[in-house]
């Protein structure tokens, strides 16, 4: 059974990442049809990406006894929308629009329209991609994209073994991730596998770091490890720890963690390669939940040590000795 938009919402709001995945694809072709319709198809983009970060930040503030999760959604968009019409001088009236009551007037587009101006927009990046590949990998890949044929249906078309046609397909998805931006080529696996892509470039650094973060979110491929209360803590305190091997970005999340005694900080640490990195610090809101972000080439392998710990004073070269959660791989 699918879930609703409301308790995605919940689950995303108590830290669990996955939900975005599920709202990004029910919801992106409707908010890029609407962008689309008031400012063209190249802002639209940076509309989706600032959509769905601001519901993946900010989705604890939606109540449901004010509405539905999928009003909420396209509220933000049309605010959005609002915001980039004002700044452009571009207002559909010569009023103000401070709560964004112009932009909400625009009708969502039917679903085979947006639907149909999504697709199209992906397909125009893939191609732009793909168009420099060499010939033999832009041959097979097209064929197996953009034509939709199997890997033995390219091989016939082509006349060559069944493995060059996968070798060369798959040396053509790793010379496109390296020339896509950063959160179009995460996703270019699953653009493929469940039709999901878009091309982001944040224009304020903050939102490039969220936008890489969630691009490893969703990606098939991120790993999830969960820290365990340390002895003395609550059973429902645990934090969760993201990443994707090759990707250089990691994020934390917190929940039900207590609150902090004055003049300790909550820090994330994790052991990669036998050395202690300092993936943050973070303080917990009222209910203990609290999300971090970090980036570093060592974060692209696997941690052999994970822990949250208390501390007081300027961060050392190793955790604390106040464990909050803690995981180890060796764990039995």
């Amino acid at each position: 059974m699918n879930p609703t938009d409301e308790h995605l919402l919940c689950e995303i709001a108590a830290g669990s990442e996955e939900p975005i995945g599920t709202l990004y694809t029910r919801y992106a072709p409707i908010v890029f049809g609407m962008a689309a319709q008031a400012l063209g198809k190249t802002s639209a983009e940076e509309i989706v990406q600032d959509v769905f970060v601001s519901v993946w930040r900010g989705a604890s503030s939606f109540d449901p006894k004010k509405g539905t999760a999928r009003g909420w959604l396209l509220q933000i968009a049309h605010y959005r929308i609002a915001n980039e019409l004002r700044t452009r001088g571009r207002r559909p009236r010569t009023v103000e629009d401070p709560e964004g009551e112009e932009a909400a007037r625009l009708a969502d587009p039917a679903p085979d329209q947006a639907e149909e101006a999504w697709l199209a927009h992906r397909r125009r990046i893939l191609q732009r991609a793909l168009e420099q590949l060499p010939p033999p990998q832009r041959q097979a890949l097209g064929l197996a994209f953009f034509s939709d044929l199997s890997h033995g249906e390219v091989a016939h078309v082509l006349g060559l073994p069944l493995g060059t046609v996968k070798s060369r397909v798959r040396s053509g998805l790793s010379q496109m991730r390296s020339r896509l931006a950063p959160l179009a080529a995460a996703l270019l696996a699953l653009a493929i596998a469940a039709g999901l892509a878009w091309r982001l470039a944040a224009r304020r650094e903050t939102f490039a770091r969220d936008e890489r973060a969630l691009a490893m979110l969703t990606s098939s491929e991120a790993v999830s490890i969960r820290m365990s209360a340390a002895t003395g803590q609550e059973a429902a305190t645990h934090a969760s720890y993201r990443y994707r091997a090759g990707s250089p970005i990691a994020v934390v999340t917190f929940s039900a963690f207590p609150k902090a005694a004055p003049g300790e900080v909550d820090r994330a640490w994790a052991s990669i390669g036998g050395r202690w990195i300092l993936l943050g610090e973070a303080v917990p809101d009222a209910d203990g939940r609290a999300r971090l972000i970090a980036e570093g080439d060592a974060l692209a392998r696997a941690p052999e040590r994970l822990l949250v710990a208390a501390e007081r004073g300027p961060a050392g070269a190793a955790p604390g000795e106040r464990v909050l959660v803690s995981w180890s791989a060796d764990r039995k």
